[in-house]
């Protein structure tokens, strides 16, 4: 068996067309599909989508981060602050040159931002 690359990583919400204003409006992922219980985003190839079915009752232990990766943290952060998003963790910098900050969704599922200064990841992974 060979694992050629993620194809897609689902999260449940309790009602689709929050969390689809949500992820196109608010976070300006591009709507590849929309049915009566899921959509699809598109994040550079790799489908985000988000389905009804599912449980939401906390505590969700073992929920998956969505985590995307962007140039510049802090400039994303205040963009997403402009538009309503409150952030429950940085940003802030991390030990393998990462720069990260977190966030939830309507339904709270975690998203994080990350900022990767390469060098000083690849340093880090190397040792």
């Amino acid at each position: 068996m060979t694992i050629r690359r993620v194809w897609d990583v689902t999260l449940t919400v309790a009602d689709l067309s929050r969390a689809v204003a949500f992820y196109r409006d608010i976070l300006g992922l591009p709507l590849k599909y929309q049915f009566s219980d899921y959509a699809g985003f598109d994040v550079g190839g790799v489908e985000l989508g988000i389905k009804t079915w599912g449980e939401l009752e906390p505590p969700r232990k073992g929920e998956p981060v969505v985590n995307f990766l962007v140039d510049d943290v802090d400039r994303a952060c205040r963009e997403l602050a402009a538009r309503g998003v409150r952030f429950a963790k940085g940003p802030e910098d991390t030990p393998w040159g990462g720069r990260i900050a977190l966030f939830r969704d309507p339904d709270g599922n975690t998203l994080q931002l990350t900022q990767i200064e390469w060098r000083k990841y690849f340093s880090a992974c190397a040792a």
